[in-house]
């Protein structure tokens, strides 16, 4: 499987924080977003991984992630010019996906829960259709919305519907099999001029081929995409991090835990950021792992 990760967007809302650099590079806690939606790829396994940003960003997204070699992993980069829509992503990054299944997770989306790697695991293992994820919330009128039956099938999609058939809304982070590059080349932009995501979703739909995973209790599902929720999301994760003595979305205990990297490689990136706390955390872990 590949992975896709799309950063792009002006983040309008979060000015004037993102008028000199993207949103995605802002920190929640003590890390840049854009580590949180990389670890939700890495805990799935996938390790082939195209960044997705504005063509100004992206150097600045190379000078944080390189090409992932020090991960154990692989990333690549490409622009979006425009904001022309979530579903744009499968578009521009289809030589990237060729043959393959593909994750596509939005750079502003945070996930956690205990037991998520083998939630994604389980689902990336092998992918026939499109999988989403959803979770409820208060307020489904600003997300797409899936509604299911009483059996729990996926029945109905709706992209901020002003009347929600449910409570359920659908996450940032997608599974799709290869399909989903067709449907998106196929689709009609909407009145705003974009590829919706939604109306990928809704083509698996109508073909019988989509599925919905519930996060219940226990995960967490964080939007970031203005000042307070920014602020929000950083609390929940200091709050935890600060209570359980672990670190959420660190990329390079991902990479030891997955055996993408051995401990003594782990060890370097940490002591490469010695003077913080967060890279003491990543030597104590390397240590702690060690033979």
């Amino acid at each position: 499987m590949k992975g896709i990760v799309l950063a792009g967007g002006s983040g309008t809302r979060l000015s004037p924080m993102t008028i000199p650099v993207s949103k995605q590079l802002l920190p929640v806690g003590d890390k840049p977003m854009i580590y949180y939606p990389l670890s939700v790829l890495m805990l799935a396994g996938v390790r082939d991984i195209l960044l997705i940003s504005r063509r100004s960003d992206l150097p600045l997204f190379q000078r944080l992630l390189g090409d992932g070699s020090q991960l154990g992993i692989r990333i690549g980069y490409a622009a979006q010019d425009a904001p022309n829509g979530i579903a744009e992503a499968l578009i521009i990054g289809a030589g990237h996906i060729g043959e393959d299944p593909v994750a596509l997770v939005l750079g502003d989306n945070i996930f956690h829960g205990t037991a998520f790697q083998f939630v994604l695991e389980e689902h990336a293992r092998d992918v026939q259709g499109c999988v989403l994820f959803g979770y409820r919330v208060k307020d489904p009128h600003r997300h797409g919305v899936a509604e299911v039956d009483e059996q729990g099938r996926l029945v109905s999609l709706e992209e901020k519907p002003h009347r929600p058939r449910s409570n359920r809304a659908v996450t940032g982070l997608y599974f799709y099999d290869n399909d989903a590059v067709d449907i998106a080349k196929n689709l009609r932009p909407s009145p705003r001029g974009e590829l919706e995501i939604t109306d990928v979703n809704r083509g698996y739909l109508e073909r019988g081929r989509a599925r919905l995973v519930d996060l219940g209790r226990g995960f967490a599902w964080l939007d970031t995409g203005t000042p307070e929720s920014l602020m929000q999301a950083g609390l929940y994760v200091r709050a935890l991090e600060e209570r359980q003595g672990v670190r959420i979305a660190c990329i390079e205990e991902v990479a030891l835990r997955k055996g993408y990297i051995d401990s003594e490689s782990c060890y370097r990136l940490g002591a490469a950021m010695a003077g913080s706390a967060y890279g003491r955390y990543v030597m104590e872990v390397a240590q702690e792992l060690t033979g």
